[in-house]
C-alpha cells in the first residue's frame, strides 16, 4: 500500500519515511502540491500526509480535491501543522475532511499519534511482525543462550531481528553443534537497548548464521520488544544526527 507525503522538508520526509516503512507501507513523496494533485489518481494512495506549514495557502485545496472522490474511509488525510496553526484553521480542516492533525515537530509522541491515525483507517499489514530490522551498534542488541545440553553460555552477534525471531552469528559455532534443530531454548537473554528480556526460543536454523524463533515471553515482554522495534527508525535517525553534529556537519 502507498502513502502520499506532500512536504518540502527533507527532515520531515526522513522522519516519516523511517517510521512508516516498518509498517509495510511504500511512501511516495512530492515537493510540490500541484504536481501531487495531478498524480493522485495515478498513485492511488491508501492515505495522504500534507504539510500545512509548507503549503499554507494550498493544503485546503488539496484536501477538498481528494475528498471529492475519496471519502475518509477510503483515504485518510493527515495534516502536519506547526505550533502556530490557528484554532479556526483546525476546525475548518476537520470540517472539509482531514482525518487527523499531527505536530510537524514529529517528536516521538507525535509520530506515535501519526501511526495511530493511520492504523485507525488502514489495517496495518500483519507482516510487520515478521519485518526484519538490520541492526547497528546504535540499536544496542545482544544475545546470550544457555545450551540445553550442558548449560554452556553461548553469546551471539545479532544480525537482524523482528517481533517473531532473530538471526545471529554465534561467537563460536562449535558451541551449538550438539543442539538439535528445532530444540526449545528456555534460558535466553536478549538485550534491546537498556532492556534485558528473557524469551523462550526455538532453534530454526543452524550454521554460521543461526536463527531463533520466539516461542514465548514472560509477562508483557513481547509488547515491550515490539514497542522498541517500532522506535528503531527514530533511534537510528537520532544516532545519525548525533554523528553529523559530532563531525561538524551542522553549522
Amino acid at each position: 500500500m502507498k502513502l502520499l507525503l506532500v512536504t518540502g522538508s527533507d527532515d520531515t520526509y526522513d522522519l516519516v519515511s523511517l517510521y512508516i516503512r516498518p509498517l509495510g507501507f511504500e511512501l511516495v513523496r512530492y515537493r510540490y502540491i500541484v504536481k501531487a494533485m495531478d498524480n493522485v489518481d495515478e498513485i492511488d494512495p491508501a492515505g495522504v500526509i500534507i504539510s500545512a506549514n509548507d503549503f499554507p495557502r494550498h493544503w485546503k485545496a488539496m484536501v477538498q480535491f481528494i475528498r471529492a472522490e475519496r471519502p475518509k474511509e477510503m483515504c485518510p488525510i493527515i495534516l502536519l501543522a506547526g505550533k502556530n496553526f490557528p484554532l479556526e484553521a483546525t476546525t475548518q480542516a476537520f470540517y472539509i475532511g482531514v482525518s487527523g492533525i499531527v505536530d510537524e515537530t514529529l517528536s516521538t509522541p507525535e509520530l506515535d499519534r501519526l501511526q495511530t491515525i493511520i492504523s485507525r483507517y488502514i489495517p496495518v499489514d500483519e507482516r510487520r511482525r515478521s519485518r526484519r530490522f538490520y541492526t547497528g551498534e546504535w540499536a544496542r542488541f545482544g544475545l546470550l543462550i544457555s545450551s540445553p545440553v550442558d548449560k554452556t553460555i553461548i553469546p551471539g552477534d545479532i544480525k537482524n531481528i523482528s517481533a517473531s525471531g532473530i538471526s545471529f552469528s554465534p561467537a563460536h559455532s562449535s558451541l551449538m553443534k550438539d543442539i538439535d534443530l528445532h530444540a526449545v531454548l528456555p534460558q535466553c537473554s536478549l538485550r534491546a537497548g537498556h532492556l534485558i528480556l528473557s524469551p523462550t526460543c526455538r532453534l530454526t536454523r543452524i550454521g554460521r548464521i543461526a536463527s531463533l524463533e520466539f516461542v514465548s515471553f514472560p509477562g508483557d515482554e513481547q509488547n515491550i520488544l515490539e514497542k522498541y522495534l517500532e522506535e528503531l527508525p527514530i533511534i537510528e535517525m537520532r544516532n545519525k544526527r548525533m554523528e553529523i553534529e559530532k563531525s561538524g556537519g551542522f553549522d
